[in-house]
């Protein structure tokens, strides 16, 4: 990547990262048109070949950035010292709502990006990708007290059914946050709807 990209102002950062991110997510690798991009981003094709070498030199600054992003605003704010699992679960779905709104389309890319079969940028993507998915689950469910669940629930499977209603919930409430020019109006609603959620797993899994 040429140093001219970082000389932009923010803005224009980050319109062409979010015109990138949305072509790659909606074609992937091979079939993403830099064309598209250049039109979203409403800058010519020649300045996007000034920044970046070529598409693939693109593709890999995007997981680059978009691992900067999950590192520093997600896994790093995580409170270890909270253990309840509810309850950490509960603030990371917060914190990924903040970074919606300032990053739309970077939970998007990287989960994308775990399905791309492009010979090109597969090993890149295992080799960057795949650790950080393992050590956020790993940083996710690290000193979280285990004696709150009832004797015989298998919590390896209790964990999943919480994982799948989590993210499920998650995608829903990424879908509609878009609706609110508010965050904090919305936050109040997410929260008091997880609530609603969390009151019947815990009951179920819980003493």
């Amino acid at each position: 990547m040429n140093s001219n990209f970082h000389k932009l102002k923010p803005e224009k950062k980050e319109l062409i990262i979010n015109a990138a991110i949305k072509e790659f997510v909606r074609n992937g690798f091979d079939k993403a048109s830099t064309n598209e991009i250049v039109k979203e981003a409403k800058i010519s094709k020649g300045s996007l070949f000034n920044y970046f070498n070529n598409k693939k030199d693109l593709y890999v600054f995007l997981i680059d950035h978009g691992i900067h992003v999950i590192e520093k605003h997600l896994y790093e704010k995580i409170d270890l010292d909270e253990t309840d699992l509810f309850k950490r679960i509960e603030k990371i779905g917060w914190q990924k709502l903040h970074i919606h709104s300032k990053y739309p389309h970077v939970f998007d890319f990287l989960a994308s990006s775990i399905q791309e079969e492009s010979p090109e940028v597969k090993d890149i993507i295992k080799q960057k990708v795949d650790p950080v998915y393992e050590r956020g689950t790993e940083i996710i469910f690290k000193h979280i007290d285990y004696s709150k669940f009832r004797e015989g629930i298998d919590i390896e499977k209790a964990i999943e059914i919480l994982n799948w209603t989590m993210f499920g919930f998650g995608d829903k409430a990424i879908k509609q946050i878009n609706t609110f020019e508010d965050i904090g109006e919305f936050g109040d609603q997410y929260l008091k709807e997880w609530e609603l959620y969390s009151e019947i797993l815990k009951n179920s899994f819980y003493k």
